[in-house]
């Protein structure tokens, strides 16, 4: 079975712009200050084999999205990435590099699209991104965490507000930015819900890597 929802190369449609969305898991090295923060609190909602099963599904998920991606042959001189929690500053290559050398294989995966060609967007507003920072720290210090790390935290109304805000904030930039005749390729949150902010004309496609799919199944 495909981890692709995508047609076969002879049924797939002219497209002005294309949109490849991934749906991600947070590995601890992505969580930042409060990696340690958020285990302990899945570990106290739901248990220490929680965690452990989540790390496990972690340890092949991005060799996985690696597989998928590169069957695609992308042009990627014609491929625009967006990430989740990158905020729109300038600094955005320098925001990636760090993450990479801290050990997110998200990150690094990034970095070596770009070396082939890809171009790094800013993809979020930083003033959305620190709002629903201090609305997890608030959530992680009260203890009101669901602490599951694919759905780190089950939000209370000014998370929940801050979420919605980010996908829109998403989606029109995405909208604003990704030219005709390029791919987008989006790293998001499985949280996220971030496709009825795109614009009617983009082609979106998804992406669920094998483990995911797996996971799925077995609810």
């Amino acid at each position: 079975m495909k981890a692709w929802d995508m047609p076969e190369a002879e049924d797939t449609v002219e497209y002005a712009r294309q949109l490849i969305l991934v749906p991600i898991l947070h590995s601890p090295a992505d969580m930042g200050t409060m990696a340690a923060d958020l285990e302990a609190a899945c570990i106290e909602r739901l248990g220490r084999r929680h965690w452990d099963e989540y790390l496990a599904l972690l340890e092949n998920f991005w060799q996985e999205v690696r597989a998928e991606i590169e069957r695609l042959s992308l042009d990627y001189r014609r491929v625009d990435l967006y990430q989740d929690g990158l905020p729109v500053c300038g600094m955005e290559l320098e925001i990636v590099e760090k993450a990479a050398a801290a050990g997110s294989e998200n990150h690094q995966l990034l970095m070596d699209l770009v070396a082939r060609g890809a171009t790094l967007m800013g993809t979020e507003d930083p003033k959305l991104l620190l709002d629903e920072y201090r609305n997890v720290k608030s959530a992680l210090a009260r203890g009101a965490g669901k602490a599951d790390p694919v759905q780190p935290i089950n939000p209370p109304s000014p998370q929940g507000r801050a979420m919605a805000g980010r996908d829109a904030y998403i989606g029109r930039r995405i909208g604003q930015s990704l030219r005709p005749g390029r791919t987008g390729i989006l790293f998001l949150g499985m949280m996220h819900n971030v496709e009825s902010f795109l614009p009617a004309d983009m082609v979106v496609r998804r992406l669920v890597p094998p483990v995911l799919g797996a996971k799925d199944k077995a609810r």
